[in-house]
């Protein structure tokens, strides 16, 4: 027990060092020509990684038995929804200025805009149920059914960051061959499962 709750704490910490680092560098003007557009997209690879880290837990935990894994995963989602948050924020006051009618018009006018506001609201119902007592308000088969839309949110992300880079695409690639990866292994179990249950 206090094993998990010092790694927890380890998590937490580093979890936080990007945003320290962006911080210390923003204060120093070391965030280059375009300071949002860095912290833009900085903010945006973090929100994949968390969140393909998270996707990652099951897979981990069962093929390597690392059962412990799974005390860390609901920490993880939401620090994907935290960076996703900012992402936004970011985005909505500092490039948009918080103009309603300015955002309306880029999301018609640049496609990746409304994919990656899609990919970050399926985000929300998932943070606002990460608590253990919506958990059991849900009922553990229809917590574990909503929080698929883990996958659908990760997919959308890479798409958006496909999206973006246009011509260079090796990073949106390699977020795509991971997803990839974890979304077969997904099919996989759901495959195994009914034939596992016939054999006995």
């Amino acid at each position: 027990m206090n094993d998990v709750k010092f790694n927890k704490i380890i998590i937490f910490i580093n979890s936080l060092v990007p945003l320290a680092l962006l911080a210390w560098d923003a204060s120093r003007g070391n965030l280059g020509a375009n300071p949002v557009e860095f912290f833009l997209r900085t903010t945006g690879v973090l929100t994949l990684i968390f969140l393909l880290v998270t996707l990652s837990i099951t897979p981990l935990r069962k093929y390597y038995g690392w059962n412990q894994l799974i005390k860390f995963r609901r920490m993880l989602g939401l620090y994907s929804f935290f960076y996703g948050f900012l992402h936004l924020i970011t985005y909505s006051i500092f490039d948009k200025s918080l103009s309603v009618s300015a955002i309306a018009g880029d999301i018609w006018q640049r496609p990746f805009i409304a994919v990656g506001m899609f990919a970050f609201f399926l985000l929300i119902p998932l943070a606002i149920t990460s608590t253990s007592g919506m958990i059991k308000r849900l009922g553990g088969k229809n917590w574990q059914k909503l929080h698929r839309l883990t996958y659908l949110a990760a997919i959308g992300g890479v798409v958006h960051f496909w999206m973006i880079v246009k011509s260079d695409v090796f990073y949106p690639l390699l977020f795509g061959i991971v997803l990839a990866g974890l979304l077969v292994y997904r099919i996989y179990l759901a495959y195994e499962k009914p034939n596992l249950q016939s054999e006995k």
